[in-house]
This record gives structure tokens, C-alpha cells and sequence, in this order.
């Protein structure tokens, strides 16, 4: 996927006593609150979504998180316009409050609320998982696994793998739509982003996701799978230098996806984990704040949904497929 490196500028605080002029205005912009960095919440670390999560590629946001200058507004992006807010696409919503509105990064991937991602059209095409679909990829048999060809895209390298095997569990010298039962897939990103302010990002993710059920007359696919993704960026703008920090950590845990040739197949069981730490440092101080989204699927069309911030939880749910979270 393009990586995009616009600016993405955490929630908009302004200070009237800046418009004046103010000389305690850097100061008063330096200190930071919880509720200043929840904007960071609502899109995901730089290139994560090219990996395997359970957001989908709208949850990127237009780049790292950045606390904004003169004040933590609009900025000049990398290119020499104004950047905004990227609010994700995948389904439930932010509450750009403050608050606990559900979802982080714009919501769940459609993978995980009915898509057609993990369904029957999963397995098919060259190598049987459609995230290296374009890749070139070489086996090697010590590892038993294929190797593609590097990518690398504005200063961020992406490098993936995929392992076949049987329904017996010996290894695969390549995809076979037939007798392939399960695909594991690696994907990682490094490298880092340099602004025009002088600021610079280093971007840290990797993913490795396991689906099994593949075989022709399966009638189910199972999901694991892990992913950690990291952004640090390092800069000044006019209240000082600063390092904003951001990651991310998914863990799917089991999800069984019924395989139906017509329909949106959801979730049957098991459970997705998703945090993000976000902080950002100025001198001796750090303003930090987490987010915890626990889904669970428990073979009924409504999922559960915990969302715990900074140590606060409230329970909703969701509705399957495609459905909006409820919060109590």
C-alpha cells in the first residue's frame, strides 16, 4: 500500500491567549493533558495496517502522530499544506471528546465484522493470501517458507513471508488451492520518515498471522495471530523539542469464521485484543495514556466489546455483521 507521510495533528486545543500574543502562551501549550493526546487514539501507528491487524487500511490515519505547531491544531504537513485529522474506516466510530467512544482507528477491519476477507474467497489467487498477492516470492527450503522480494516506499521497507502446509501439517514448496490447509504470513516495516520541519519518525511494525481451514470442503477458517507497531517521533515545534511515541499491539486469539458461499460470514468464537500507548515528552515530563479493546465472539450475531482507558472501563455491544457498537 502507498505510505502516506501527511501530518497527522493530535486534538485541536487552541489558546485564545496565542492569537494575542500572549508570552505564556508556549508554556501553556506545553503542558499536556489525557485529553489532549485521545485524538491519537482514533488512527493507528504509520504503515501498521500494512501488515496483518484487525483494523483495515482507512485506520492509518494521514501519517505519524505529531503534537502540532504553533498550537496543537493544524500544522504545515510535509508537503507544505495543512494537515488534519485521518478518522479511519472500518466499522464504529471515535469520540473525538475526550471520551471512551468506541472504536480506536476508525473501528474493527471488515475482516472481523462480516467481511469477505476471511471467508470463502480467502485462499485463492497466487500464493493464497491476498496480502502478497503482488509479491514475488522464493521458497527456501531450510526455513520452509517463501521469501518476496523486498518493498521499499518514502524511507519505510516492507518485507513479507508466507509458509504453506497441508492438512497433515508438512510443509508446502507453494500455494495449492486444492490441499493447502494453512498459511502463516510475517510481514514487517521499518524505516523512517523525515518532515521538512526537521522532525523524523522511526516506524517499527511486524505481524505474524496464522489461518488454518483452507482445505477444499472446509467448512471453517481459524484465525491467530499477532502484530506491534511503533512510531517515535522526535522534533520542536514552538512550545519546544518533544518525542511523541505510539504503539500498537493486536492479538487474535481463535476466531473461527464459518466458510458460506452466500452471505456475510462473521465471527463465531474466540477474541481479538487490541492496545495503544501513546505519550508524548517534553524536558522531564511525559503525558501518557492507554486503550485496551477486548472483542469476543460467542457464536450468537452480537459481539462484546470491553474498552478500558486509563484504567476506566465501560462495557458495549456489537452488532454482527457490520454493525455499530452500543455502549452502556
Amino acid at each position: 500500500m502507498q505510505i502516506r507521510t501527511r501530518l497527522l495533528v493530535m486534538s485541536g486545543v487552541a489558546f485564545a491567549a496565542a492569537a494575542c500574543g500572549d508570552p505564556t502562551a508556549a508554556n501553556e501549550r506545553a503542558l499536556l493533558s489525557r485529553t489532549d493526546l485521545a485524538a491519537a487514539f482514533a488512527t493507528v501507528p504509520v504503515a501498521y495496517t500494512s501488515g496483518q491487524t484487525t483494523y483495515n487500511s482507512n485506520g492509518e490515519g494521514a501519517g505519524p502522530m505529531f503534537p502540532g505547531a504553533p498550537a496543537f491544531g493544524l500544522g504545515p504537513d510535509q508537503h507544505g499544506g495543512m494537515g488534519g485529522m485521518g478518522m479511519g474506516g472500518g466499522m464504529g466510530w471515535m469520540d473525538m471528546g475526550g471520551g471512551m467512544g468506541p472504536m480506536m482507528g476508525g473501528g474493527l477491519g471488515n475482516d472481523f465484522t462480516g467481511g469477505k476477507g476471511l471467508g470463502p474467497e480467502f485462499g485463492h489467487g497466487r500464493h493464497g493470501d491476498p496480502i502478497v498477492a503482488q509479491s514475488t516470492c522464493t521458497y527456501d527450503a531450510a526455513s520452509k517458507r517463501a521469501t518476496c522480494t523486498p518493498v521499499t516506499e518514502r524511507g519505510l521497507t516492507t518485507t513479507r513471508s508466507v509458509a504453506w502446509s497441508d492438512a497433515s501439517g508438512f510443509a508446502q514448496t507453494a500455494f495449492d488451492s486444492v490441499t493447502t490447509n494453512t498459511i502463516n504470513t510475517r510481514v514487517a516495516v521499518t524505516g523512517t520518515i523525515a518532515r521538512r520541519d526537521s522532525a523524523t519518525s522511526t516506524i517499527s511494525n511486524a505481524s505474524d498471522r496464522t489461518i488454518s481451514g483452507l482445505a477444499k470442503g472446509s467448512a471453517k477458517h481459524t484465525v491467530n495471530g499477532t502484530a506491534s507497531g511503533r512510531e517515535v517521533t522526535t522534533g520542536r515545534d514552538s512550545a519546544g523539542a518533544f518525542t511523541a511515541t505510539r504503539a500498537a499491539a493486536d492479538t487474535v486469539r481463535g476466531v473461527i469464521v464459518p466458510v458460506a458461499d452466500t452471505g456475510h460470514t462473521y465471527p463465531t468464537a474466540g477474541t481479538v485484543i487490541r492496545v495503544m500507548n501513546v505519550s508524548v515528552l517534553r524536558g522531564s515530563t511525559t503525558t501518557a495514556s492507554t486503550r485496551r479493546e477486548v472483542i469476543t465472539y460467542d457464536g450468537s450475531a452480537t459481539a462484546k466489546l470491553v474498552i478500558t482507558q486509563d484504567g476506566t472501563s465501560k462495557s458495549c455491544t456489537m452488532p454482527l455483521p457490520m454493525g455499530r457498537p452500543t455502549c452502556s
